[in-house]
């Protein structure tokens, strides 16, 4: 679980997060979502240290984060996986030293007991007999699971993710957003995903932060945005009248079912 308290940071006189408070879920995915320019992406930097904020607090598991040395802060990040919105994989390295790259940073394992970890979670990214080959040889969904390989290998206990199913087509976006959960929830990890993607909302947002102008504008699951009387937040989720028509025909959905629940009580009076 990671807790916010009252996070702010400016960039001279632009105020770009304006007093975040949240907490983030272990064993779901925590969404951040909002237009260009919202803050989200600069709430994530705030919350794995890439930046300072100027007031307020972030707390992992009970840890002040915001307090910490830079050695303790170290220590964290050994428990932190990063999966980047361009995959950022090492074009010169092949994908088992792309994997092992973290293992050869932070442990003194055997090459031995590296290469075993990296074919775990290869296989558990569904990608087998492909350690010999570079980047540039696999497709865009393949990288994206390389890049969660990466990321889990040190079986972290917080999962970042950047755009995740950016520059991927829907198919493949959703295999991506079925992969994030299944690893969140098998392993109770803390995942926190920045994304505009409305598709990952609705299949994966167990928790969801809808960022406006730096404030936190709504809090909510995926279950309940569809509903919500949030106008800023409609206009960024039925941006197009095809999804006003969808949102219209799932409220009437909505209403229809607890009309006739309430008509079935009545006849069982």
């Amino acid at each position: 679980m990671i807790e916010i308290k009252n996070i702010k940071k400016s960039f001279g006189d632009k105020t770009v997060i304006n007093g975040v408070s949240a907490i983030l879920q272990s064993g779901k995915c925590n969404l951040i979502i909002g237009t260009s320019g919202s803050g989200k992406t600069v709430l994530m930097k705030c919350l794995v240290g890439l930046f300072e904020p100027d007031s307020g607090e972030i707390i992992y598991s009970g840890q002040s984060f915001t307090e910490m040395n830079q050695e303790d802060r170290k220590n964290l990040r050994q428990q932190i996986g990063m999966l980047f919105q361009g995959s950022a994989l090492f074009d010169s390295m092949t994908v088992e030293q792309n994997i092992m790259f973290p293992l050869d940073m932070f442990t003194n394992k055997t090459y031995g007991e590296k290469l075993k970890r990296v074919n775990e979670v290869l296989d558990r990214v569904n990608l087998k007999d492909v350690n010999s080959k570079h980047p540039a040889e696999l497709s865009g969904g393949m990288k994206k699971r390389v890049g969660i390989a990466r990321a889990i290998v040190l079986n972290p206990k917080y999962l970042f993710c950047d755009e995740p199913n950016s520059g991927l087509d829907p198919q493949t976006s959703l295999l991506i957003d079925k992969l994030i959960k299944e690893i969140t929830e098998e392993y109770s990890i803390t995942t926190i995903v920045n994304t505009h993607d409305m598709n990952s909302v609705m299949e994966i947002g167990d928790h969801i932060i809808y960022m406006y102008q730096g404030i936190k504008e709504w809090e909510g699951n995926n279950k309940e945005i569809i509903f919500s009387k949030n106008d800023k937040l409609n206009k960024f989720i039925f941006a197009s009248e095809f999804l006003q028509d969808a949102k219209d025909m799932r409220m009437l959905e909505a209403k229809g079912k607890i009309d006739n629940d309430r008509n079935m009580d009545e006849l069982l009076k």
